[in-house]
């Protein structure tokens, strides 16, 4: 396949999936238990959700490996079959994508601290190669970094996909509000700083995830594209911000909130644009109409 990073610079604006969770707990995933187990005992079940955002309309789907790092998986006692659980992740969303859309492997944070010293960046590299190994043997296209906040743990992932495989490297940075209007990861990072660190570290396409509604992700962008104006530019916006309703959270924007800001973020300089937590299918045809619209 052409890479994805040549497709945008042949003036594609693509599509990536939405949230996972969900659809996971609707098939029965119980509070506490590992949602990556289920890539190798439920793993029909992951085709499915793949198969959902490929009949949406997206051009890349993830993959259910999130949490698939050695560090998280030991909470769980799978650390050891770390590797197996994210080469399963890979062919699942492989199966499902077949030869005509990218899979975007899933890298979520360690949820370990530099900067406590709990972990070293040498340890996080090696929990890092296992997955980018695994996901480029179970078929994946690319490793999609993501919801990250520390820029020390966001450049040893870049760096062991890099170094390790032929993956293209996709890096996003989770972005918050502030008191005073702009925006900063929980470790103090801006949408600037992450988007220098990615690309020194060699990332091949930067962006953001989750956090904020697509509204807010278009200030985002422009602050991102004001550091490089040629890198492809990746968001996963959440379908609003959350509500507790009867105890539940509930995303407030629907598929057609989301998608009358797509035509904006194109302009604020987005070149692939999905969903994050609470965007379903629904929401990802639609931003593919509102893409296809424009």
């Amino acid at each position: 396949m052409q890479k994805i990073t040549e497709a945008v610079r042949a003036g594609r604006v693509l599509v990536s999936d939405g949230a996972w969770g969900t659809f996971l707990h609707e098939k029965g995933l119980k509070s506490g238990e590992c949602p990556e187990s289920w890539c190798e005992s439920r793993f029909d079940d992951i085709v499915d959700v793949a198969a959902r955002y490929v009949r949406a309309g997206a051009d890349m789907i993830g993959t259910n490996s999130f949490g698939g790092s050695c560090f998280k998986l030991e909470h769980y006692g799978l650390a050891a079959g770390a590797a197996a659980l994210n080469e399963a992740a890979a062919r699942a969303s492989r199966l499902a994508a077949g030869a005509e859309r990218w899979v975007i492997a899933s890298i979520g944070p360690t949820g370990k601290m530099l900067i406590t010293e709990e972990v070293t960046e040498q340890e996080l590299y090696e929990a890092f190669k296992t997955q980018a190994r695994a996901f480029e043997s179970g078929g994946a296209d690319a490793a999609c970094i993501e919801t990250m906040s520390d820029i020390g743990e966001a450049v040893q992932a870049i760096r062991a996909v890099k170094e390790n495989t032929r993956l293209e490297v996709i890096c996003t940075f989770t972005f918050e509000r502030t008191v005073r209007g702009d925006y900063r990861t929980m470790m103090g990072v801006s949408p600037a700083e992450a988007a220098r660190a990615c690309i020194g570290a060699g990332a091949d396409i930067i962006g953001t995830n989750c956090g904020n509604g697509i509204e807010r992700m278009i200030e985002i962008v422009r602050e991102m594209r004001a550091v490089d104006g040629g890198i492809p530019i990746l968001v996963q916006a959440n379908a609003g911000l959350p509500l507790l309703v009867d105890g539940e959270r509930v995303f407030t924007d629907s598929p057609d909130g989301m998608a009358r800001f797509v035509p904006a973020l194109i302009e604020a300089g987005a070149n692939i644009i999905g969903g994050c937590c609470g965007a379903a299918p629904a929401h990802i045809t639609a931003i593919a109409e509102a893409i296809a619209r424009r």
